[in-house]
């Protein structure tokens, strides 16, 4: 009988290794996988390569695992934002390393990785530093910078219901960056707030087919980065 459920967020990251590429869904707060990046905290992986749209917030979350000295590189489109207060300094002294990519070419780059399509032709970044180094063609008289799809090692996902076979529905925009993920990586974890019974989702709003999804953990109540932040608190 298949069952993906699994016992902790200690369970569901153990075998990341050093030097992981790991997407991390979530835009801002929303759809991020708190526990589940604490938890990688803990299992102390470094050298990792994290894929997300930006670079955490305040001392908690994905800003947490920067700070720890976790992460070798970003690969975000938005490394600075209103409650950034780690990653600018690491990277302004040289201990990070940044690929910053448009928000639209991330979640194409992502979505080809998924679907087995190792690049892309986009005009976005076109005469811009962005596009240094790329290769680039014309089509139809206009210029365009060729994009290599993502993948990853592991995701680590938000969700808001479901089932022992991994299917997964998302709250409104937390499915953001979390669905394509999903299928961009070898192993993806999932957090949910709710396990339904097998039918208990319809079909038809099934976001995420279980096929894509390897461990689910249920979190009733899971954090919200917001509220750390404004607390204050720091993690570990």
């Amino acid at each position: 009988m298949i069952d993906k459920t699994i016992a902790s967020a200690a369970d569901g990251v153990s075998d990341i290794f050093d030097g992981s590429t790991v997407m991390i869904g979530g835009f801002g707060e929303a759809g991020s996988p708190i526990e589940l990046i604490h938890a990688l905290i803990d299992h102390g992986a470094s050298g990792l390569t994290v894929v997300n749209n930006n670079t955490g917030s305040g001392h908690v979350g994905l800003a947490a695992l920067i700070e720890t000295g976790n992460v070798r590189k970003m690969i975000c489109s938005y490394p600075r934002t209103a409650n950034s207060m780690v990653f600018p300094d690491l990277y302004r002294s040289g201990k990070i390393e940044l690929e910053l990519v448009p928000q639209g070419s991330l979640a194409e780059r992502i979505r080809a990785g998924g679907a087995g399509i190792p690049a892309f032709y986009t005009q976005t970044s076109v005469g811009t530093v962005l596009s240094e180094g790329k290769e680039e063609r014309e089509f139809d008289g206009k210029t365009f910078v060729m994009e290599r799809g993502l993948k990853a090692d592991f995701a680590l996902v938000k969700c808001r219901c479901a089932d022992r076979f991994g299917n997964l529905l998302f709250n409104k925009t937390a499915r953001n960056f979390n669905p394509i993920m999903c299928t961009a990586a070898n192993i993806t974890i999932a957090q949910t707030e709710q396990i339904v019974e097998l039918g208990g989702i319809d079909p038809e709003h099934v976001v995420t087919p279980g096929i894509f999804v390897d461990r689910v953990l249920l979190l009733e109540n899971p954090a919200q980065e917001s509220k750390l932040v404004a607390e204050g608190i720091t993690y570990p």
